[in-house]
């Protein structure tokens, strides 16, 4: 599982564990930019997202049961919902890692300007990403020693 905000780079994280692993990679975005009509229809990008994740996850859990390392870039914003995908992967006897991408606030929204002129990407806005700063839930110690592994990335 990949965790962070907005531009803090959990794609590239996501592309390099993928390789290394032989894991199938699983990104929400790129499903949602595969079906949107209109990339800028923010309300219907967001409309979308939960039921990607839920659909990505389903597939991901047959993964699981066959034993393929698979690879989740969803960002799991909060604790709630980074411990449920936990005791669901744990449930079905997977290795479970959590992987903390951050970045310093005042770098996220170059990154995601430079991002933004990628034609293959969402275009975010600024506001967009100082939302995000203010509903991430950063994993703790303590969430973090209950993974089999735990990495931190800036």
């Amino acid at each position: 599982m990949i965790t962070g905000t907005i531009g803090v780079g959990k794609t590239t994280l996501a592309t390099k564990l993928a390789e290394e692993r032989n894991a199938h990679w699983f990104s929400p975005d790129d499903w949602i930019l595969a079906i949107l009509k209109d990339p800028s229809d923010i309300a219907e990008r967001d409309r979308l997202r939960d039921p990607v994740e839920q659909m990505l996850w389903k597939e991901a859990q047959d993964l699981l049961r066959l034993g393929v390392t698979v690879i989740l870039e969803n960002g799991f914003w909060t604790r709630e919902e980074r411990d449920q995908y936990l005791k669901i992967a744990k449930g079905l006897g997977a290795t479970v890692e959590l992987h903390y991408v951050e970045a310093k606030p005042e770098e996220l929204w170059e990154r995601v300007k430079k991002r933004n002129d990628d034609p293959g990407e969402f275009a975010i806005t600024k506001e967009e990403v100082e939302n995000a700063l203010r509903l991430f839930q950063p994993p703790t110690e303590e969430e973090a020693s209950q993974y089999d592994n735990f990495g931190k990335y800036s």
